[in-house]
């Protein structure tokens, strides 16, 4: 038989070099990455960002809309979630709320397959005041 002597010590530093390695890789892509939205789309303005009252309308509609598939607490964990072909998005994490106002209202007027578009279902309005809802949903951090 053939046995191969590892140095332990070695090794354990190996993996935990290698842990750290892909984690700060994979951290990195991930908060660089982007919605399949193309760049004008992060310069278009929230004409109703920081009203209250928008965003409490944003629940409504976001209810009524949304959590089918988003779930309530916007997790990407909605009853109808399991059955589609990818996972939708979860409104709280980082990613989504890296992404600008303009990319999330450009998402919800086009559609993401399978998330359909909300271009003749929503008004303008209605759509920011998503966007402003979908802010609300943020991980708090511990």
């Amino acid at each position: 038989m053939f046995y191969l002597k590892i140095n332990k010590p070695t090794l354990n530093r190996s993996i935990v070099i290698s842990l750290f390695l892909f984690f700060l890789i994979t951290d990195s892509y991930s908060q660089n990455r982007k919605f399949p939205s193309p760049a004008s789309a992060d310069t278009i303005i929230n004409p109703l960002k920081g009203i209250a009252g928008a965003t409490i309308e944003g629940k409504k509609i976001y209810t009524q809309f949304c959590v089918t598939c988003h779930g309530s607490k916007g997790k990407g964990d909605g009853i109808a979630a399991p059955g589609l072909p990818k996972p939708p998005a979860d409104h709280t994490s980082a990613f989504v709320q890296n992404q600008k106002d303009g990319a999330i209202f450009w998402i919800i007027t086009t559609g993401n397959n399978p998330m359909p578009s909300y271009l003749k279902v929503l008004t303008v309005t209605q759509r920011w005041q998503v966007v402003n809802y979908i802010r609300t949903l943020a991980k708090t951090p511990k």
